[in-house]
């Protein structure tokens, strides 16, 4: 099993980094439209915590963001693992990440919008599903929620 690491973005670079990995993953492997998959929340202007992951070689391989949903509650998104690491528990670790980025900046719930397909995985996290399923991105997603 791989060694990951898992930070807090820092810089214009790292962020090119985990920016890359969610182009590989949802651009060109799920046909996400880049119009949609890059949005105003990854401007540098703004307060998303942005994470990257990296293997043993120091490749990027996994990346997600937080952002403020609501005073109180974070949104996680954009979470991705290349498809070469998936299924070795570096999901787990950038969740893990994501949450503890979560609580130290005062967050007492995250939610996030799953991938109908991912919804089992983060339910052995503890998330709940809340509402019905919905459309984005062409894909079918629903929401789900957690105390942290």
């Amino acid at each position: 099993m791989s060694t990951y690491t898992i930070k807090r973005v820092q810089n214009e670079t790292e962020k090119k980094r985990a920016l890359g990995v969610r182009r590989c993953v949802f651009i060109e492997e799920q046909n996400v439209p880049e119009n949609i998959e890059i949005d105003v929340h990854d401007n540098e202007h703004t307060a998303t915590i942005h994470v990257l992951a990296l293997d043993e070689q120091g490749e990027a391989v996994g990346a997600g963001r937080l952002r403020e949903y609501e005073p109180g509650i974070g949104k996680i998104e954009r979470v991705a693992v290349l498809s070469s690491c998936r299924s070795h528990g570096l999901g787990r670790l950038l969740m893990e990440k994501l949450e503890a980025e979560a609580v130290e900046n005062g967050y007492r719930t995250v939610k996030l919008n799953a991938q109908l397909q991912a919804q089992p995985f983060y339910e052995r996290l503890g998330y709940k599903p809340e509402g019905n399923t919905f459309m984005d991105a062409g894909i079918e997603h629903i929401a789900m929620i957690k105390t942290v």
